[in-house]
């Protein structure tokens, strides 16, 4: 990010009388226009030249996606345990919740998107890459659970690099635990839709976020289980450029549609409307 706009005096009669935030920018990484910042936040942190979604976290989704002041957020006080006393683990969990200012690597709760009633998660990618250990997968597994109980469909937007490597076994035993919880909200009758951002990988990818009925992505999302160095190591071939890219999973077939950060709120409601309970 460019501060040195705050440190200068204006060049011109225009420049003056503006607001200090106008002076702050903030390069694109996509195509490298120079953003105003007061601009990227307008247009829901994406690059107004290229299209390019930056990383956002749950509040900020909460904030454009849901109706105001319908969101009452679930299990909130939940929070990882160095129970392995891996090194250096505690002090991670520190700096995650310093840079999230989140508890925990996903936030849940209940909602309304243009009136239709749901249980939404969203991980963030500001907590530790999203990555999932047993209290992201506790929570996500009780969102299931929740919406079972009370015939909700769920959204959830995933971002993640993979399972907590800090927490070891167990943190892999939550793609079972999420999935099995996942598979009963299902066989209720009950809707699940994902939203794929960037970067989805690892274990996430390999349970709840390509289980959903409909698998909705933003543009430019990295998605896939490893990277791509490890496939090409060990098939020994190599790989189509942007493989891994949600404009090649849809060209392929795994997934059903791309939709920019614009327009989420109007289709996500028109899905949740087609797909409720008692509709043909």
């Amino acid at each position: 990010m460019n501060l040195m706009g705050l440190f200068r005096s204006p060049q011109n009669e225009l420049e003056k009388g503006g607001s200090e935030e106008a002076g702050i920018t903030n390069t694109c990484p996509h195509c490298g226009a120079l953003l105003p910042l007061s601009e990227q936040w307008e247009n829901l942190n994406v690059c107004s030249a290229c299209g390019y979604h930056f990383r956002i976290g749950p509040r900020e989704r909460i904030a454009y996606l849901t109706d105001e002041n319908t969101f009452l957020e679930l299990d909130g006080n939940l929070k990882s345990k160095d129970f392995l006393n891996f090194p250096g683990y505690d002090q991670k969990l520190r700096n995650a919740k310093l840079a999230s200012r989140e508890k925990e690597g996903v936030v849940c709760g209940e909602a309304k998107i243009c009136g239709e009633p749901c249980a939404l998660f969203f991980m963030d990618p500001n907590f530790m890459i999203g990555s999932m250990g047993t209290v992201v997968g506790e929570k996500i597994t009780r969102l299931f659970e929740y919406a079972l109980a009370r015939s909700l469909p769920v959204v959830g937007f995933t971002v993640s690099g993979g399972a907590r490597m800090q927490e070891g076994i167990l943190s892999l035993m939550q793609m079972a635990k999420t999935s099995g919880a996942l598979r009963k909200h299902s066989d209720g009758g009950n809707f699940y839709l994902t939203v794929l951002t960037d970067p989805t990988t690892g274990g996430v990818t390999a349970s709840f976020a390509m289980d959903g009925d409909i698998i909705m992505a933003e543009p430019g999302a990295t998605v896939g289980f490893a990277g791509a160095r490890v496939i090409e190591q060990t098939i020994r071939k190599k790989l189509p450029q942007g493989f891994q890219t949600a404009e090649f999973l849809l060209e392929h077939g795994f997934v059903d549609l791309i939709v920019p950060r614009s327009e989420q709120k109007e289709t996500i409601a028109k899905l949740l409307r087609l797909h409720k309970r008692g509709n043909a």
